[in-house]
């Protein structure tokens, strides 16, 4: 005898059978062109408890206040609105002759050696330092480096100070929980928290590699330790990006690691002496590296040298690209600048240059920093034809400029939707070389103009301001 089966049994298995087929229907998986997940990652942990860091670390931050020696006319780090920029604690002006500055330190040695920032002590005639057990002491500068706003203090107080450790900034890695404690807008020891948004960013003008992070801080957390979730100081806290002069989600510290090897000279000498070969660098235009025959667009490109240098002195040249310094290889030309000013004076390492696209190999001594001096080659500019007009150096230019000679034109104007226009060329540039040639005066610069090569580019080196820079011109 037959066993009848209930429908509802036939009706299960048919709706079985039927989206089992249908999933292999669907997405059949040689139609994929994305990427599942597979197996389940765990999830994300719950949210670090700052609470413990806090309170140990807090005490070792100080508060900073000084009372600077002239006026200033606007407040420090204010940006306009149609000038975005990263910017540092404004100075608070309550009206009196002399204006005062808020920021923030972390004492580093029980004896009283304080790390902040340069500018917060910049042209101060007195530092007073606030520590969180109410105690206030006048500071003294021991040293400062403007280059990495970095200023060491020290106040003589009569017990030992609670310390803040330091850390290792190689170790960060993007995504990491970090805690920032400083006196935003005065308000002494705010704890505030996010995660390293980047590492190793540039700010024009900055010798730093910065940390960004998305822990909000304000004018007057200027100085104030970044502190990773071992409770340990891994940034300085230094710049904010902003429009409005409040945090918008990007702060950026200096590496500890960058300071700590400063930290010796600062207490010693009270300055930083640097590595220097005498070069004005740029980054590599995609136009001068396909000419040279670089895969991609790395190195430093030698926009000028300065005479009697260690660069003068190994043969370099305008317009060399430098893409490997004692065997480091060169990505962004601020590579260099950090590789070269941590390297000894006297030391003499390998260099690796790009020139008529063939590598070359030479060694360099590396000596002192010279900061103040520029590059002393010289620039010129453009005519009619890119859109911009240029006429001779005035010997009034010449002096005011402190150029070494009359060589080179100098922009009068710059048409609007002109190739110089585009490329970035300005009125008051000086045109120094057209195509590798040297220009010295406008019959000159318009003969080698004319003579432009059959890649549809001139080159031009151009003197802006101290600085030397290459422009490629379409």
């Amino acid at each position: 005898m037959r066993r009848r089966i209930p429908v509802r049994e036939v009706l299960a298995g048919f709706s079985i059978v039927v989206a089992l087929a249908a999933r292999a229907s669907l997405a059949p998986a040689s139609d994929h062109f994305w990427s599942d997940l597979g197996e389940r990652v765990p999830k994300a942990q719950n949210l670090p408890d700052f609470v413990d860091l806090a309170a140990k670390l807090s005490p070792a931050v100080v508060n900073i206040s000084t009372e600077q020696k002239n006026p200033r006319n606007h407040l420090e780090g204010e940006t306009p609105e149609d000038a975005p920029g990263p910017s540092t604690q404004p100075f608070e002006n309550y009206g009196a002759e002399h204006p005062r500055s808020l920021g923030s330190g972390v004492v580093i040695n029980e004896s009283g050696y304080i790390l902040t920032n340069d500018h917060v002590v910049e042209d101060a005639r007195q530092i007073t330092v606030s520590l969180k057990d109410g105690h206030e002491y006048r500071a003294r500068v021991v040293g400062r480096d403007v280059k990495t706003d970095i200023a060491l203090i020290k106040i003589d107080a009569p017990y030992p100070l609670p310390v803040a450790p330091l850390g290792d900034s190689d170790e960060l890695r993007v995504g990491e929980w970090v805690m920032a404690i400083g006196n935003p807008y005065g308000f002494d020891h705010t704890v505030t928290a996010g995660i390293v948004s980047a590492k190793g960013r540039f700010i024009p003008g900055n010798y730093d590699d910065f940390i960004q992070t998305d822990a909000s801080i304000n004018p007057g957390n200027s100085g104030g330790p970044l502190i990773d979730l071992h409770g340990a100081v891994v940034g300085v806290n230094s710049a904010i990006y902003t429009h409005t002069g409040s945090s918008m989600g990007i702060g950026f510290a200096i590496p500890v690691n960058l300071v700590k090897r400063e930290l010796p000279q600062l207490r010693d000498s009270g300055r930083v002496t640097r590595g220097w070969i005498g070069v004005e660098i740029q980054d590599v235009p995609p136009e001068i590296g396909l000419k040279d025959g670089l895969d991609e667009n790395q190195g430093a490109l030698i926009a000028g040298i300065v005479d009697n240098s260690p660069a003068k002195a190994a043969g370099l040249r305008d317009g060399d690209i430098i893409v490997e310094f004692d065997h480091h290889q060169i990505g962004e030309s601020q590579q260099l600048t950090l590789l070269v000013g941590d390297t000894p004076a006297g030391r003499t390492v390998t260099i690796t240059v790009i020139r008529d696209r063939r590598a070359r190999k030479t060694p360099i001594t590396v000596a002192a920093s010279r900061e103040e001096e520029a590059a002393t080659s010289e620039q010129s500019d453009v005519t009619g034809r890119i859109g911009a007009l240029v006429s001779e150096l005035s010997p009034e230019l010449v002096r005011e400029r402190k150029l070494a000679d009359s060589d080179g034109v100098v922009v009068s104007s710059v048409a609007a939707d002109s190739p110089a226009q585009s490329a970035g060329l300005k009125a008051g540039d000086i045109i120094l070389e057209v195509n590798r040639h040297r220009v010295r005066n406008v019959d000159s610069y318009q003969r080698e103009l004319n003579s432009k090569g059959s890649s549809g580019i001139t080159l031009l080196l151009v003197r802006r301001g101290k600085h030397t820079i290459f422009i490629p011109l379409r």
